[in-house]
């Protein structure tokens, strides 16, 4: 009985809730560190995962996009042995229902190169799906082009707030970015390093940093959350004055529906 009632009530929830709704409301300042941003509300990023090594150090951010999958950046250089957290916040707390779930397998991107920092994307296989909640639901997935020019998402994770600091933040930082056209993001700042599998936001006052890699650029679709680009590089010091650079999700699309569907 209470079995399948675990399993009726997990459909009713993602029926009810789908990809990119969380059921705990994101409180933005300017919307509605990371370098000068702030903390999110606990579990209002419910598809925001800390990848953690066999000694609990967290060293990346990802994205949950299904109860078996999860998206980072190909340089985080995730092995089978680390952990995917889900469900955290406060990663100074041992009071949260977190889910520590081993890996599968990684694939990443067969043409991603760590000299132009290209195809800056790895797909995690989960050994045993991650149960879906308030705290735990996938993101949408970025299908189509983002090209507004100011058009303001969200980055989020528990990256360093300032670039020399020693320790990253416990708990959950949040930030809104203008996103930039990629002609003014290679022409105003980072030049012919700027690819079409790229999307910049940022250079207003704030900034994804050391910590934040392979995390997630949300946009709001239709009251949806979409992931629109992976966390990938930037400033040397974090500076907000220079845009952060993710890794383009419409562009990285094919490539994930076919790994998905393949295994």
């Amino acid at each position: 009985m209470g079995f399948l009632c675990i399993l009726s009530c997990l459909a009713l929830f993602t029926a009810v809730h789908g990809c990119g709704k969380p059921a705990i409301t994101p409180v933005v300042t300017g919307y509605a560190r990371i370098v000068n941003g702030e903390e999110a509300v606990p579990g209002s990023w419910p598809w925001q995962v800390s990848l953690q090594d066999r000694t609990g150090w967290h060293f990346c951010g990802a994205s949950l996009i299904s109860e078996n999958w999860v998206v980072t950046a190909a340089h985080c250089g995730v092995a089978a042995s680390d952990k995917v957290v889900l469900g955290e916040h406060d990663r100074g707390s041992s009071a949260e229902q977190i889910q520590s779930l081993a890996i599968s397998k990684v694939f990443t991107h067969p043409q991603w190169d760590s000299n132009t920092i290209t195809n800056d994307i790895a797909l995690i296989k989960l050994a045993t799906p991650a149960v879906l909640g308030n705290t735990v639901n996938p993101v949408c997935l970025g299908g189509s082009q983002y090209q507004e020019g100011g058009r303001l998402c969200v980055t989020s994770g528990w990256g360093k707030t300032r670039y020399n600091a020693f320790l990253t933040p416990n708990k959950l930082q949040q930030t809104a970015l203008p996103l930039l056209n990629n002609e003014q993001c290679a022409s105003d700042y980072w030049g012919d390093y700027i690819a079409d599998v790229m999307i910049c936001a940022g250079a207003a006052g704030s900034s994804s940093c050391m910590g934040d890699s392979g995390g997630p650029l949300v946009c709001q679709e239709n009251g949806s959350w979409t992931l629109v680009g992976i966390v990938s590089w930037g400033s040397s010091t974090c500076s907000t004055s220079y845009p952060g650079v993710y890794a383009r999700v419409s562009k990285l699309r094919n490539w994930v529906d076919e790994i998905l569907a393949a295994n």
